[in-house]
């Protein structure tokens, strides 16, 4: 399966690899404790929700990590 900022955020934590990406390029994003009410969405949709914590510099980021899955 391929991965990009367009995946729902309970696909990209179900696998190990993009879960590690996640959390590199956004400290603590697995383990937090609002997590499990974005798992139905895209990561690009829960960036929007954010508040700008996830920047469109990480997005970028973690949608390039992802490609080389």
């Amino acid at each position: 399966m391929a991965f990009n900022i367009e995946s729902k955020v309970g696909d990209l934590l179900a696998n190990d690899q993009a879960k590690a990406i996640l959390d590199k390029h956004m400290e603590g994003f697995s383990t937090n404790p609002q997590i499990g009410m974005a798992k139905g969405f895209t990561l690009k949709m829960v960036a929007g929700f954010s508040g700008g914590k996830i920047t469109p510099d990480m997005l970028a980021a973690v949608d390039a990590d992802l490609a080389k899955l």
